[in-house]
C-alpha cells in the first residue's frame, strides 16, 4: 500500500536528502543512485539555497547551508553558512565558518570563522576565532584552548577565556 497524505511528503523530503524511509530507518543512498553526471560527496550534506528546513541534522561529515535553517546541527565535521543562507539554530561541530547570518549558541571543538558578510547573534565556543572585518558579532565568546595545551592561570578557570 503506497503511503498517503503528510507520511508520503515526509518520505519524499527523506529521500531527498538522501534517506531511503523514515528517520527510524534511514540510511544512506548509496553514491551511484544520484542522477548521471552528478556529483556526489557522501559525507557531506547540503541545503539548497531555494530551501528551507526545521528540525535536528546529526551525524557524521559536513553540511552546507544555503537557504533556511531552524533548529539542532549536531556533525563531526564542518558546517558552511553561506552568505545566503539564515540559520537559527544551536550548532555543535568541528569547525563553522559563517558568510550568512546566524543566531543561536555555537561550538566549533577546532575553530569558527566569521566573513567579511557574516554576522553572528549568540553563544560562541570554540578552540579558535576570527571574524573578517566586516562581520558582526553579537553575544558571548568563550575561547577554550586544546586539552594538551592548558595551562592553569590563577585568574582563569581551566584554560578558558572569555573576550
Amino acid at each position: 500500500m503506497a503511503p498517503s497524505g503528510r507520511a508520503a511528503g515526509i518520505g519524499g523530503v527523506w529521500r531527498f536528502l538522501g534517506f531511503s524511509g523514515p528517520p527510524d530507518e534511514a540510511t544512506p543512498r548509496a553514491a551511484g543512485a544520484s542522477p548521471v553526471g552528478a556529483s556526489v560527496d557522501p559525507g557531506r550534506a547540503v541545503l539548497g539555497s531555494g530551501l528551507a528546513l526545521r528540525g535536528e541534522i546529526t551525524g557524521e561529515g559536513d553540511f552546507n547551508i544555503y537557504g533556511r535553517f531552524e533548529g539542532e546541527i549536531d556533525v563531526s565535521g564542518r558546517v558552511v553558512v553561506a552568505e545566503s543562507a539564515q540559520v537559527d539554530a544551536n550548532i555543535n561541530a568541528a569547525s563553522i565558518v559563517i558568510a550568512g547570518k546566524v543566531r543561536g549558541n555555537l561550538s566549533a571543538t577546532t575553530h569558527l570563522d566569521i566573513h567579511p558578510t557574516g554576522v553572528l547573534t549568540g553563544t560562541l565556543k570554540a578552540g579558535s576565532f576570527s571574524a573578517a572585518e566586516g562581520s558582526s558579532v553579537k553575544g558571548e565568546i568563550w575561547l577554550e584552548r586544546a586539552e594538551s595545551a592548558r595551562v592553569s592561570d590563577p585568574g582563569l578557570d581551566d584554560g578558558e577565556h572569555r573576550l
